[in-house]
């Protein structure tokens, strides 16, 4: 068998040489390959050079930290980054949430938690690169697919490449992002609560809290105005949620 050639390819970034090896052995034993860097400046090199499906980086190194390394990284690729966080560390998580983050643990965790995190975004980034590794059949119908294209307005998006437009200019979105998006515009003039976008976003056994939700939102109007600095198309509703406009 040669399911090993398939197993995803994992970055983990830190300067506690004892977090790399007790998660490394962690990750390997469910199979994963495991690549190891010991500060962000000789990671970025790496990640670019040989990019992995899945990245971990701790936020306090020296020479390079997390969220410079992660800045440097989302100008080249939107890989999934996992960041590993402090307690104490709050304003950090905000932060790095809307710099293009899709996940964060808080040490100390258990290698069970980090596990469960890696395999559920491994997991929302898998149905795209599954459908365009088959030639654009389509996915098999599941509460959690979407469907292969969908267009609202001057917005479009294609699932199997992961690609989002608006009015014809590109907007990279991580895969958080691209869900998250993807749900409100579903249904235009429908309000989805954070707790529905947390379920479109994130698998059940993944907790997030409102404010995670309302970063990625924010990241979501930063890049589309990027695009176009009159981009409205997601509306809040305080108190209860969001929803995507209706076109006039």
């Amino acid at each position: 068998m040669t399911e090993t050639n398939t197993m995803p390819t994992i970055a983990l970034v830190d300067d506690d040489r004892n977090i790399l090896t007790s998660v490394s052995i962690a990750l390997e034993a469910e199979g994963y390959k495991v690549e190891t860097y010991t500060d962000g400046a000789s990671a970025l090199d790496g990640l670019l050079a040989r990019p992995p499906q899945l990245a971990i980086f701790d936020i306090k190194m020296p020479r390079m930290d997390g969220m410079e390394l992660l800045r440097r990284l989302r100008q080249k690729s939107d890989m999934p980054v996992i960041f590993l966080t402090s307690k104490d560390e709050e304003i950090d998580e905000l932060f790095g949430l809307k710099m293009g983050a899709d996940d964060f643990i808080t040490k100390p965790f258990s290698q069970r938690l980090l596990v469960e995190r890696v395999r559920a975004v491994l997991r929302r980034a898998s149905s795209r690169e599954a459908a365009a590794a088959a030639g654009g059949v389509a996915p098999k119908p599941g509460a959690a697919q979407l469907a292969r294209s969908l267009e609202r307005g001057q917005l479009v998006m294609d699932q199997e490449r992961h690609t989002c437009t608006w009015k014809g200019e590109p907007v990279t979105l991580t895969v958080t992002e691209f869900l998250i998006l993807h749900s409100l515009a579903q249904r235009p003039g429908v309000v989805k609560s954070r707790d529905a976008l947390m379920d479109a976003a994130y698998d059940e056994q993944v907790y997030v809290d409102d404010r995670t939700i309302d970063s990625h939102i924010k990241r979501l109007r930063k890049k589309f105005k990027m695009v176009d600095t009159d981009f409205d198309m997601i509306e809040t509703l305080y108190g209860v949620g969001y929803r995507f406009r209706e076109a006039a």
